[in-house]
């Protein structure tokens, strides 16, 4: 059985990994990150919780931003639940525009992932 540690450690490392994702576009990796019942409460959902993938995937079709782009998290705090962790953090996002403007912008994140069949899998998150 793994330590608490490295277990938070490997769920940081997923939830970063998740975030790249997001950031370059890359739906393959997004989608085996996450359950296929991923819900979800976002501002691009106006209020609403949204469950499955599909509306997740549009903004992915849409390509990555132009530009270069970071996601760092910050502040994390990870708690587990035996086959189950909530990761909470605050989560930075640097980006240059094409004329090299950068904006940097912040949100609140809560994670939670399930450990099925040894391997976690993101189901369902929080952001605002």
């Amino acid at each position: 059985m793994p330590s608490h540690d490295s277990t938070a450690q490997e769920l940081l490392t997923l939830t970063q990994r998740l975030l790249d994702s997001i950031v370059s576009g890359d739906w393959e990796t997004y989608r085996s990150l996450c359950d296929p019942s991923l819900s979800a409460f976002e501002p691009e959902s106006q209020g609403h919780l949204v469950e499955g993938l599909e509306f997740h995937h549009f903004f992915f079709k849409l390509g990555p931003s132009a530009g270069s782009c970071q996601t760092t998290i910050v502040a994390p705090r990870v708690r587990l639940m035996g086959d189950a962790a909530v990761v909470a953090y605050v989560r930075l996002t640097q980006r240059a525009d094409s004329e090299g403007k950068v904006t940097i912008s912040q949100c609140q994140e809560t994670r939670v992932w399930q450990r099925t069949a040894g391997r976690w899998q993101h189901v369902h998150f929080h952001r605002s």
